[in-house]
């Protein structure tokens, strides 16, 4: 039966609840059961809270979320993607997908998840309504295996990176599909299709940037021979930047191509914009004496040439062509008309 909104948490603050055994198998602690300690003996345990509540600053001090002073710093207002670690315990803030009411999953990571990390818990925290949670406490129930802290966090991460991989791919489709339009000179290709797809490349590349500098700091951590952290935590963090880095090469590759398609496109506009002045300048040159003896002629003024004569205004336009024509044999001796145009 669903939890009603005038239901009362058995933890204020408290979303939902999950107990782990040890071989994996995750289970939903019921609404208005005893919610289990942090010190679970076997298995570990899973608190979500909503951090807009007002009452998870007297369960952070009081020690319930975690140690207190990481539990602090981990649920902070601060939205900057960070680590902290004391002792055994990790506390993260890292990016995560947003979730609409409809429930619609953002494509950008845009929203934030903290996490608190112990031997046998974990405990994450939602200002606004993120997929990540969500996503991994339905795989769980769904007969998915996690057997450590450290496993669902990377869960967490995982959505993520499967977010971007797939925006990755798409981006790198349109890519091609453009880079197609460039390489055959008969299609026109606008450069404003490129915008969208560079603004949007940006974007996840600061996230995913953000993200990387949190594994990255806690995998040089994990290094330090006096580190304390649970060998789950060395072999989670291992992986989750490889991953990172793996997609950050790819974000940084479509951010490459999508500059020179850029480039290479307003290259091609800077070289038609040049042959159509081009072409236009020669026109110029070529109606100019036309116009000038045409202007000459209709001087209305005495004594004009051919102004008596039967077939004057024949023999002007003779003169008209036979002066373009002159003109024009002058620009293909200067070489200023080449064969190719």
């Amino acid at each position: 039966m669903p939890r009603l909104l005038t239901d009362e948490a058995a933890l204020p603050g408290l979303l939902f609840a999950m107990c782990f055994d040890r071989e994996g198998g995750g289970r939903l602690v019921a609404a208005g059961a005893e919610i289990p300690g942090l010190d679970a003996e076997e298995g570990f345990v899973w608190l979500h809270v909503d951090l807009i509540d007002a009452r998870i600053e007297g369960l952070v001090a009081g020690g319930r979320l975690g140690p207190p002073r990481l539990a602090a710093a981990t649920f902070a207002r601060d939205a900057h993607q960070r680590v902290v670690i004391e002792g055994v315990h990790v506390g993260l803030v890292i990016a995560d997908r947003e979730r609409e009411f409809g429930g619609h999953v953002g494509e950008e990571p845009s929203g934030r998840l903290h996490c608190l990390l112990g031997p046998t818990y974990l405990v994450s925290g939602r200002r606004h309504a993120t997929a990540g949670a969500e996503a991994a406490r339905d795989a769980a129930l769904a007969g998915d295996r996690v057997l450590t802290p450290a496993r669902l966090l990377e869960k967490f991460v995982a959505g993520v990176v499967e977010t971007l991989d797939a925006s990755a791919r798409r981006f790198s489709d349109a890519l091609d599909a453009i880079e197609d339009r460039v390489l055959d000179e008969a299609l026109s290709c606008d450069p404003a299709a490129l915008a969208p797809i560079r603004r949007q490349a940006v974007r996840l590349q600061r996230q995913l940037a953000g993200l990387r500098a949190v594994f990255h700091r806690l995998e040089d951590e994990t290094e330090d021979e006096d580190d304390a952290l649970p060998e789950a935590v060395v072999a989670m963090a291992g992986r989750v930047v490889q991953r990172l880095d793996s997609l950050q090469r790819d974000m940084v590759a479509l951010a490459e191509r999508s500059r020179l398609l850029q480039d290479e496109i307003a290259a091609r506009s800077a070289a038609k914009t040049s042959r159509q002045l081009h072409t236009l300048s020669i026109l110029t040159a070529l109606f100019l004496p036309p116009t000038l003896v045409t202007g000459v002629f209709g001087m209305n003024t005495k004594g004009l040439f051919l102004a008596e004569f039967e077939n004057g205004s024949t023999i002007a336009l003779f003169i008209g062509v036979a002066a373009a024509v002159a003109v024009f044999t002058v620009i293909r001796v200067l070489g200023l008309i080449r064969r190719s145009d």
